[in-house]
C-alpha cells in the first residue's frame, strides 16, 4: 500500500509538471490570455481538495474552542483556520457559518477577503520580479526616466515625486501620509477634483495625489499608505505588460500550487462561488456607495471599492492557499522558498529596508512574523512563528475593536497551539485528492 500511494504522489508530480510547462508553452506561442487563465484553473484547488473531517483532530480541540469563543465574544458569524508545521498544512477547518441566511457552514474551501494582507502578495512580487531582473527597487517611478512615465503621469505639482523609488513605496516612504484622508478610500472627492463621475481608478486616484505637494520628501520617515500599494501594481502591470493580477497569478501564485486566490468583487452579487458573505455589526452606519452619491449602502458591499484597492487590498483567498504563499517566502530551509534570503531578510527587517517592513504589517527580535487586514465585514491575520508554525485566521465579519482584534486572536490560537505536544506527520497541501482530474483512477491507489 505504502509503494502504490509514493507511486500515485510520484506520478501526480510528474503529471502536474507536464501540464505546467505545457500551459507556459501554449503561452509562448501566442495563446490568449484568457485561455491561459482557464487552462491553470483547471487545477483543483488545495483548499477544494480538503475539508473539516480531514481536520477532526482531537489535538486541535481548543483551536476550535478559542475560536468559538471569539466569535461568539464578539457576534461574529464565521472563522476560517489553517496551520503549517515545517511548512506541513497539518490542519485547516471552518468555523460557523460562511453565509447565516442559507446556513452553509465555513469549510476550508471558503474564500474571504483578506483587505491589507494583499500588500504582502504584492510585495513578494515586486521582490519576484527584482530577482528576477525586471526591476530594480532603487529604480525611480515618477518622472520622464521613472517606470510610470505615462503622459497622465508627468503632471505633477511637486518636484520630489521624481525622487520616489519602488523601495520606498514598499516601505511606505514615499512621501504620502493620511492626515487629510485616505487616497484610496475618497472616490467622491478624487472624481470631484478630477472633474469626471465616480467610479474613479487607481489611474486617476494617482493624478489626484501627483496633483497635490507631498506631505514629506521621501525616504526621510515612513507613514503607512495605501495609495504606495495601488501604485505598486501599476508598476507590476507597466512592467510586466499584463494586468496586475494576471501577472501575479501567473508568475508567483500558479507555480506554487495556488489556483484560487483573486481579486475580489464589490458587490454581494459578485461573489465567488466559494466566497463567503460578509456581515457588519448590527448598528454600523451605512455610507456612499463609491460609484454614486446617491447611493447608500453597507461599507461592506459598495462602500469600498475593492478591486480598486486591488494591489493594497483587494485579494480574496482560503486560509490554506495564503498559507501556500507564506511557506515560499518564510526563510525556513524545510520548504524552498521562491525569495532570496537576502529578500526576506529586506522584506522582515525595518532597519535593512529604511522604513517599513514590507508587506508584512511587523516584526520582532524573536523572529516572529505577523500581517493583518480589517475591512468592514472582515478581518484577517497570519502569523509566521520562530518555532515552525505558521497560521492564519479569517472572519467574515468585522467587530467594533477594529485593528485591536488582530491581539486577541493571537492570544487564543498561540494558547490553544501551544497545548499541542505531538504534531500530524500528514501534509494537506499534498492531500490525494487535490489533483483528481490529472489523475482519475487516483482512489485505486488508497
Amino acid at each position: 500500500m505504502r509503494r502504490l500511494f509514493t507511486r500515485g504522489i510520484f506520478l501526480k508530480i510528474i503529471l502536474f509538471t507536464c501540464f505546467y510547462l505545457w500551459d507556459v508553452a501554449m503561452s509562448s506561442s501566442g495563446g490568449s490570455t484568457t485561455d491561459r487563465v482557464l487552462r491553470s484553473e483547471q487545477i483543483q484547488p488545495i483548499s477544494y481538495s480538503i475539508n473539516n473531517q480531514l481536520s477532526d483532530l482531537d489535538d486541535f480541540r481548543d483551536v476550535e474552542y478559542n475560536l468559538a469563543f471569539l466569535l461568539g465574544k464578539f457576534d461574529m458569524k464565521g472563522a476560517s483556520v489553517a496551520v503549517a508545521k515545517d511548512g506541513r498544512l497539518v490542519y485547516a477547518r471552518g468555523i460557523g457559518y460562511a453565509n447565516t441566511e442559507s446556513n452553509e457552514l465555513v469549510e476550508p474551501r471558503h474564500m474571504f477577503r483578506v483587505a491589507s494582507i494583499s500588500k504582502l502578495i504584492t510585495a513578494t512580487a515586486i521582490m519576484y520580479m527584482a530577482e528576477s531582473g525586471m526591476l530594480s527597487l532603487k529604480d525611480n517611478v515618477f518622472g520622464h526616466d521613472g517606470i510610470l512615465n505615462d503622459s497622465i503621469y508627468l503632471d505633477y505639482t511637486d518636484n520630489r515625486v521624481e525622487r520616489i523609488t519602488v523601495l520606498q513605496l514598499l516601505n511606505h516612504s514615499a512621501g504620502w501620509n493620511r492626515r487629510f484622508g485616505d487616497h484610496m478610500f475618497m472616490p467622491h472627492t478624487v472624481a470631484r477634483s478630477l472633474g469626471t463621475d465616480p467610479p474613479v481608478e487607481v489611474p486617476d486616484i494617482i493624478r489626484f495625489a501627483l496633483g497635490k505637494r507631498l506631505h514629506y520628501t521621501p525616504g526621510t520617515r515612513t507613514s503607512y499608505s495605501n495609495l504606495g500599494y495601488a501604485i505598486l501594481g501599476e508598476v507590476i502591470s507597466k512592467v510586466s505588460g499584463m494586468g496586475y493580477e494576471e501577472y501575479v497569478r501567473q508568475a508567483v501564485l500558479y507555480p506554487l500550487g495556488i489556483q484560487d486566490m483573486r481579486i475580489g468583487g464589490n458587490l454581494e452579487e459578485e461573489r465567488f462561488e466559494n466566497e463567503v458573505r460578509y456581515y457588519e455589526q448590527d448598528n454600523a452606519i451605512r455610507v456612499n456607495s463609491f460609484f454614486s452619491v446617491d447611493s447608500i449602502v453597507p461599507k461592506s458591499y459598495g462602500g469600498n471599492d475593492i478591486r480598486t484597492l486591488g494591489a493594497a487590498g483587494g485579494w480574496i483567498a482560503s486560509p490554506a492557499e495564503l498559507l501556500r504563499l507564506v511557506v515560499a517566502i518564510d526563510g525556513n530551509p524545510r520548504v524552498p522558498d521562491i525569495l532570496s534570503a537576502e529578500s526576506i531578510k529586506l522584506m522582515t527587517d525595518s532597519g535593512l529596508s529604511g522604513g517599513h517592513t514590507i508587506g508584512w504589517t511587523g516584526t520582532d527580535a524573536r523572529g516572529n512574523w505577523w500581517r493583518t487586514g480589517t475591512f468592514a465585514g472582515t478581518s484577517a491575520l497570519v502569523m509566521r512563528q520562530n518555532n515552525g508554525l505558521t497560521w492564519a485566521v479569517f472572519f467574515n465579519s468585522s467587530t467594533y475593536r477594529g485593528t485591536t482584534l488582530a491581539r486577541e486572536i493571537t492570544r487564543e490560537v498561540q494558547t490553544a497551539l501551544n497545548r499541542i505536544k505531538e504534531w500530524p506527520d500528514h501534509d494537506l497541501f499534498y492531500h490525494l485528492e487535490t489533483m483528481p482530474f490529472l489523475y482519475p483512477d487516483i482512489a485505486e491507489l488508497r
